[in-house]
């Protein structure tokens, strides 16, 4: 689930308890901000990314976007990330680098991210906006999609290789302990306890996250306010110029929605 890697630019770092950075980029500007999570070996670079922060930019909306563990310019191995890993690396920017009420934005698994974040922080989280978000994917869409041969070499190796649908990426590694973890933090197993509004756009053509699972998710999420958008043709990356006008005219509901709800 990568996004569009383009080359990294300037950055700051967070240095997390272990000894690990974790590379970010803040745009200052008013509240609500907005912090953009993004996909498993996906970086702070991909299009949404960046499209996200010049509209932000240009609205005035303090923005930021960061590298997870293992990921583009942050310190560690990818193979050695988890669910978990990961989830601390957004509230540890959320803590750290943000103030004031955040607009959580997730695309593929930075949709899962998202929701733990929130769930670890509903004070400071005032809106959820995912795309494509693949919660609960490494035991939907991956563990239980293993063939017998597969569960073998995971238990022989402790990983196994699975092809990328996209054809100029490398497979992915997927660890026994990324399916352990992923696990323990399964999120539509039970309601979600969440009461801000939630937007969720889905391609109908994603070959990688089925759109009930978005479906899945409107009705774990215990808010009222929770909207679908449905594309009939949209696949997985929803990277196109018409899927980035998309996201921006659903990000500019959202905050306006928050906005009104604040003052009012």
């Amino acid at each position: 689930m990568p996004g569009d890697a383009k080359p990294n630019m300037v950055h700051e770092t967070l240095a997390r308890g272990d000894g690990a950075t974790i590379a970010y980029h803040l745009t200052p500007g008013k509240s609500p901000g907005v912090v953009f999570l993004g996909g498993f070996k996906s970086d702070m670079e991909g299009g949404k990314a960046l499209c996200l922060e010049a509209f932000c930019r240009a609205r005035g909306q303090a923005f930021l976007r960061f590298d997870y563990f293992g990921h583009g310019a942050s310190a560690g191995a990818f193979t050695d990330g988890t669910i978990s890993r990961w989830a601390d690396d957004a509230i540890a920017v959320l803590d750290e680098v943000t103030g004031g009420p955040q607009v959580l934005v997730g695309s593929s698994m930075g949709g899962w991210i998202m929701v733990l974040a929130a769930l670890a922080r509903p004070q400071r989280v005032a809106g959820l906006l995912g795309i494509a978000a693949a919660a609960d994917f490494t035991e939907d869409l991956i563990a239980e999609g293993l063939k017998p041969e597969q569960r073998a070499i995971m238990e022989r190796d402790g990983f196994v290789e699975m092809p990328n649908c996209y054809e100029d990426e490398e497979p992915y590694v997927i660890t026994k302990a990324l399916l352990d973890d992923g696990r323990r933090n399964l999120v539509l197993r039970k309601p979600i306890p969440l009461t801000v509004p939630v937007r969720l756009i889905q391609g109908m053509k994603d070959e990688d996250v089925p759109w009930q699972t978005a479906l899945r998710l409107e009705q774990k999420l215990q808010s009222d306010d929770v909207e679908i958008t449905l594309i009939k043709d949209g696949g997985h990356r929803l990277s196109e110029e018409a899927d980035l006008d998309r996201l921006r005219n659903t990000l500019e509901s959202l905050l306006r929605k928050i906005e009104s709800s604040s003052e009012g």
